[in-house]
């Protein structure tokens, strides 16, 4: 398998939701009070079968009116007209953003030729307007012009392709775990999101169920230690991949 954190950058979100971007080196986080700040790292993942995107990011773009995700798609060494699969943890606009692109004025597919696989649940809650973490224009888009796989529960949806529904962060998001000629990947979305989560056990109220996500990253890190996964941090700020090992007390995050 070849692995590819295609970062984002890191921002500052408030109570509107509102995604801003923030440069630790230029930028003064007390003139953000009340804001959480996060790091965005969408992954490309290449298989023996697939090119896989898993999540896709905020959607932002370049000073050229070039999708982020696309250019570091290249910058990876291929083009995006490759991704095969898109595999959705879940559909907040900072997971879902860059699954489409505004050209002209309208929003079109990001990757019109892919396979893109979401749980059925996270959908028709999406639809239901309960939250604003979601955009139906986004959404709008996928259903009308995407390739949708809708799965339930846990399953496979290629060989060697797994998915669990986990329902920690939202009630219907999904983790994956990926083998491939012996080696194995494991994509957390935001039931694993970054390495100091294994470090610390805490339960978060932005989590639809705190104590069970907090449950699930001890549960996935020591299977992670135990089965080798390498595992992709989403929302990290310097490890976005990297091997956990557990010595029954302590975890530890080695990058690779």
């Amino acid at each position: 398998m070849e692995i590819f954190a295609l970062g984002e950058g890191s921002y500052s979100v408030d109570a509107t939701k509102k995604f801003i971007p923030f440069n630790p080196l230029t930028d003064n986080a007390k003139d953000r009070l009340g804001s959480l700040f996060i790091h965005v790292n969408p992954f490309l993942v290449k298989t023996e079968r697939d090119l896989i995107l898993f999540d896709s990011g905020l959607g932002y773009k370049d000073d050229k009116d070039e999708l982020l995700l696309h250019q570091h798609i290249r910058n990876a060494g291929f083009a995006p007209g490759e991704v095969t699969l898109v595999l959705q943890s879940h559909l907040h606009y900072d997971h879902t953003g860059g699954l489409v692109v505004e050209r002209s004025g309208k929003l079109e597919l990001s990757f019109p030729q892919a396979t893109h696989i979401i749980q059925q649940g996270e959908w028709d809650y999406a639809w239901s307007g309960k939250s604003s973490s979601y955009r139906l224009p986004i959404l709008e888009t996928l259903k009308n012009a995407a390739r949708i796989e809708f799965v339930e529960g846990d399953g496979e949806v290629r060989p060697g392709i797994h998915y669990e529904l986990s329902g920690g962060h939202t009630q219907f998001h999904q983790v994956f775990l990926v083998e491939d000629n012996g080696e194995k990947c494991f994509f957390g979305g935001d039931e694993l999101p970054e390495p100091e989560q294994l470090l610390r056990k805490f339960a978060a109220k932005y989590d639809y169920d705190g104590r069970k996500a907090m449950n699930l990253r001890e549960e996935y890190g020591k299977k992670a230690a135990y089965e080798q996964w390498a595992c992709l941090f989403y929302h990290a700020k310097s490890v976005p991949v990297g091997n956990v090992s557990y010595d029954g007390e302590i975890f530890t995050i080695t990058p690779i």
